[in-house]
């Protein structure tokens, strides 16, 4: 069912406002804007998959209650994107979530397993991918399109139905609630234009006094790429942000001399100057500081070598992706910094951390048995 009318969006709403669950996905494209432009959302009930056109209907309010109903569980596949056009095109925060791709890896599969090698496990079916590059700006969208698009939704509520009976049955519903609280929290989908420097490519070579630079000349970046709505690259690349962060213009002339600036208007460059020197007039306390892993030492690299495959062991043994128990640098903090080690607690703790307690301690070992690695 393809919705284009504010009618038929409030009466689906009403029908499945009853629901316990819903299945939700969407199609946008953000090539040329900042903002990503909602182009179709796909919602799947019990009975219905439908298709709403936000680019037909401009008060998307019935859909914004619905996706923010706390009776009403709302399944997604990879939620993160989808999450983050919600927020920008509808202003609402869905919860709760449900993340199949993520409920996936603490049942034994790939930690980013795809929908479709997902719906294939489940299912027995098997989704063409054929419009997978469809322009879903355009309309109209034809019936292949349409059917393509709600695939994506079609299966997710029998799937979540399976995965929970699974997750009881396997005692993990308490693993799986907080890493799913923390994957879907507001504040995720959303950072400040102060916290834009953490996603800057090849920063981890920046001091912390040209971080703090960095950190200033990003949130302008944001600010102003959010204002035009056009890509941060278009405004100033990551690579020219953390070129300026090295070398500190405090002058116009100055940062004409870097290649990269010769597209910037007078204005911008006066307000690139005016972040770089705010930046050097951060107190050197207050500079941000990005935790770094050193590489180990050679015996401590061999040791976690050795963590890792027992790693392995347990993650094949219990049926959760080893990305998801720990990661290499996660071993090594264990090692490093015990007291701060999330594999000190909770279900990683459980799984993983207890085991690598007594081998660290020389109490379990392993060894090879018919080509596998065992725990001795």
């Amino acid at each position: 069912m393809f919705i284009d009318t504010p009618d038929e969006l409030h009466r689906f709403c009403e029908r499945a406002r009853g629901e316990r669950v819903i299945a939700v996905d969407t199609e946008f494209l953000r090539e040329k804007t900042f903002y990503p432009k909602l182009c179709l959302v796909q919602v799947a009930t019990a009975d219905e998959v439908v298709a709403i056109d936000p680019l037909a209907i401009a008060d998307l309010a019935p859909l914004a209650a619905l996706l923010t109903d706390d009776r009403i569980v709302k399944v997604f596949h990879a939620c993160t994107q989808d999450l983050e056009v919600i927020s920008s095109s509808m202003g609402c925060d869905c919860a709760p979530v449900f993340d199949t791709q993520l409920a996936a890896a603490f049942l034994g599969l790939r930690q980013q397993i795809s929908l479709g090698a997902l719906v294939e496990a489940y299912c027995d079916v098997h989704l063409p991918k054929a419009d997978s590059l469809t322009d879903w700006s355009r309309r109209p969208l034809d019936a292949d399109q349409l059917e393509y698009a709600e695939d994506d939704v079609r299966y997710l509520i029998g799937i979540y139905a399976k995965m929970m009976d699974e997750l009881a049955e396997k005692g993990r519903l308490g693993w799986i609630t907080p890493e799913m609280d923390a994957l879907t929290a507001p504040e995720r989908v959303r950072r400040s234009p102060e916290e834009a420097y953490l996603k800057l490519k090849r920063s981890s070579s920046l001091t912390r006094r040209q971080l703090a630079i960095a950190r200033e000349i990003a949130a302008w970046r944001e600010r102003a790429a959010s204002k035009r709505d056009i890509p941060r690259k278009w405004v100033l690349s990551d690579e020219l942000v953390v070129e300026l962060s090295r070398r500190a213009p405090e002058s116009q002339e100055r940062l004409r001399r870097m290649r990269g600036t010769e597209q910037l208007s007078d204005r911008d460059a006066g307000n690139i100057v005016s972040a770089v020197k705010r930046g050097l007039a951060v107190p050197p306390a207050d500079c941000p500081r990005i935790e770094h892993h050193p590489r180990p030492a050679a015996e401590v690299e061999g040791a976690i070598d050795l963590m890792y495959a027992l790693l392995r062991v347990v993650s094949d043994k219990i049926g959760i992706a080893a990305p998801l128990i720990a990661t290499r640098d996660d071993l090594a903090e264990f090692i490093a910094r015990r007291d701060r080690s999330r594999l000190a607690e909770s279900w990683r703790y459980e799984v993983l951390g207890r085991e690598l307690d007594k081998l660290l301690a020389g109490e379990l070992g392993l060894t090879v048995k018919g080509g596998r690695i065992e725990i001795l």
